[in-house]
């Protein structure tokens, strides 16, 4: 090789050499800043999951009361209405037994009521049926 070959092969050698240590040095760079954003967002995250979480838990307690309501109160309906339901059997028991012939008399028209209203449905029905 000539003096002048083997001094551009030099300089061509060295202008590559630090290219590549540019190029190293980038990498490095770019990896640190992508680290950096990584590390931030991670620390975002868990500052969201930390502010998310009490929330939840204010939001089950909530959940929790309103169900605890909503079963007394259906407790306390279930209660009123045994009651009552006691009550109109006692009154009736009383009546009947005040009145017996009275209340089979009643008993005995509402039987044949409720009768004549499921026959008059059936044959409405049966005429609709046959209709079509």
């Amino acid at each position: 090789m000539t003096l002048n070959t083997t001094k551009a092969a030099n300089i061509a050698r060295d202008a590559s050499d630090d290219a590549l240590q540019s190029a190293q040095s980038a990498v490095e760079t770019t990896r640190g800043y992508a680290n950096e954003a990584l590390d931030k967002a991670g620390e975002k995250v868990r500052d969201l999951r930390g502010s998310v979480d009490p929330l939840v838990e204010q939001i089950t307690a909530k959940v929790q009361q309103l169900a605890s309501r909503g079963i007394e109160y259906a407790t306390d309906a279930k209660s009123r209405a045994q009651q009552q339901i006691n009550r109109y059997g006692d009154a009736t028991g009383r009546y009947v037994a005040e009145q017996p012939v009275k209340s089979v008399l009643i008993a005995a028209a509402t039987g044949a009521a409720i009768a004549a209203a499921i026959l008059i449905a059936t044959r409405s029905s049966n005429t609709n049926r046959n209709r079509y």
